[in-house]
């Protein structure tokens, strides 16, 4: 499914608010939400706003001439050459609006992304009520600061915003120019499978590049905020590879982001989903550049780039070119494609594992238990009885089966309680059915039908709205082809899901985000 990596993949660049003193990038703020709850998009849309400024056309023309300067600036500093000048325009408010719901209503991937929030709400990720797609286009449009469109090779500038706050974003969005004049962005970020996957070889093939477009996105927003940052430290005489404190710097500060009240009360896989391409990539390329120089950090990997997520979280494992191995899973249509049409596969990662735990038991249970994390991997099932928009669109029309993998016995059994703990908050008429249960098991009646929490060693299964003879079914074959060898346990498997992996490239293709930046 990997739903982060459909949204990051629309949204483009997410500038987290005022982030870098030196780019002093003004925040439009928001009417606060109250406090401990998720911002609707009709709270979003409600929100009073300050009067809004617009450029002068004195000030849009020092915009505009300003950005063959900083596209040579950019060049100089990451050593990828300029092989023609960059298009610009100025959009108003309006347009960049219409370009966030152009991008939803015609990406690949927000077609996937609308698929994938079923899923996404099975998971308890986001609640049952929750408006995926408005709230995005609302988010998103608060916080857009600026975008380089691959289509037309245009880059978009502003006009409510100041020039001296947007040239900082003139060097983010400039090094995708130069990414593009290099390796052809429309082809060299889009690797992924966009179709359903219908049978065993496809299951396979998706999970095999589930996760390029992924690296390939945290290699360009790392990229772009290495340039950002140089830029924005240019007067000082210092650079992120001379101080590798402020990069150390950035990244935490990006996981505390953000003066943008609607940002804050985001869902927090929307937040993750904001933040991983600039976090793990400015990450990745700091190592890279500290290691391999900056021709390697940038056309270097460009020409070879990481295919995983765990390689973005780990650059020495990507230097060393280690193999990572990939999940498989095992022929599962001949028990399911009688009652059900297949609709979504993928890795749950440690990040969604960690975004679960903290969601259901808190942020130390999470601390606690996510570095214990091994492997894992769902598949999602719509019930061919749905027949209507309006049944499809229900969780109850999807079936998901979850095997996660853990480091212990131990670690295996606390978050089967975790999960079963969380149950009644994302069904209605829970209840416990002991006298169905075997060894190891734990059976619920819901609204949705019978979820299955099977522990077996360091394993955890759990199928909701299976019947129980189907459940335990794939139980079998889910576990067999893992102790045989066919279904790795992902050990070296990445950080970053394929469950919400999704939203990492659709919103990562809509332009330069406010909340990209921090202090």
């Amino acid at each position: 499914m990997s739903l982060e990596k459909r949204v990051s993949s629309i949204l483009g660049l997410i500038f987290l608010g005022a982030a870098l003193a030196a780019a002093g990038l003004a925040q439009t703020a928001s009417a606060p939400i109250a406090p401990g709850k998720t911002a609707q998009p009709s709270e979003v849309a409600n929100a009073e706003k300050p009067a809004e400024t617009h450029l002068t056309k004195a000030q849009a023309k020092e915009l505009f001439r300003s950005v063959d300067d900083i596209l040579h600036f950019a060049s100089d500093d990451s050593k990828l050459p300029v092989k023609h000048d960059v298009k610009r325009k100025l959009q108003t408010r309006a347009s960049v609006e219409r370009y966030v719901i152009d991008k939803f209503n015609d990406d690949e991937d927000a077609k996937r992304m609308q698929r994938s929030e079923i899923v996404l709400k099975k998971f308890g990720l986001l609640d049952r009520d929750f408006q995926l797609k408005s709230f995005l286009i609302s988010l998103l449009t608060e916080q857009i600061a600026g975008y380089y469109d691959s289509k037309t090779k245009t880059v978009n500038l502003l006009d409510w915003i100041a020039p001296d706050s947007q040239k900082p974003v003139l060097a983010h969005e400039l090094t995708h120019a130069l990414q593009d004049q290099y390796v052809d962005l429309d082809t060299w970020e889009n690797k992924s499978l966009s179709d359903i996957s219908k049978s065993y070889a496809d299951d396979n093939k998706h999970i095999a590049v589930d996760e390029v477009d992924t690296a390939r996105e945290a290699v360009l927003e790392g990229q772009a905020m290495a340039v950002l940052v140089d830029y924005s430290l240019k007067p000082s005489g210092r650079t992120l590879l001379t101080s590798p404190d402020i990069g150390a710097t950035l990244q935490d500060n990006l996981s505390h982001n953000s003066d943008s009240p609607i940002m804050a009360r985001a869902p927090l896989l929307l937040q993750e989903s904001l933040l991983f391409p600039y976090r793990e990539g400015l990450n990745f390329e700091q190592a890279l550049m500290k290691d391999k120089g900056v021709e390697g950090a940038f056309a270097g990997v460009l020409d070879r780039p990481p295919s995983t997520s765990f390689e973005i979280m780990n650059p020495k494992s990507y230097e060393r070119k280690v193999a990572v191995p990939l999940l498989q899973m095992p022929d599962i249509h001949g028990l399911l494609d009688a009652q059900y049409n297949p609709y979504d596969i993928g890795v749950m990662g440690a990040l969604d594992v960690r975004i679960l735990i903290e969601l259901f038991a808190g942020q130390q249970a999470a601390d606690a238990l996510t570095p214990e994390w091994d492997g894992g991997i769902y598949y999602a099932a719509q019930s061919k009885a749905a027949k209507t928009p309006e049944q499809k669109a229900q969780t109850s029309s999807v079936a998901l089966m979850y095997l996660s993998a853990w480091k212990s016995p131990e670690a295996a059994k606390t978050f089967a309680a975790i999960y079963a703990a969380e149950l009644s908050k994302k069904y209605s008429g829970v209840k416990r059915d002991s006298s169905a249960e075997s060894n190891g098991e734990q059976i619920y009646n819901t609204n949705e039908g019978p979820v299955l929490i099977a522990l077996n060693g360091n394993q955890v299964f759990t199928s909701e709205s299976f019947d129980l003879t189907m459940a335990r079914k794939l139980e079998l074959l889910m576990t067999g082809a893992q102790s045989s060898g066919n279904l790795q346990t992902a050990r070296l498997r990445p950080a970053m899901p394929e469950l919400s992996v999704g939203m990492v490239n659709l919103i990562a293709r809509c332009g330069l985000m406010r909340s990209g930046l921090t202090h």
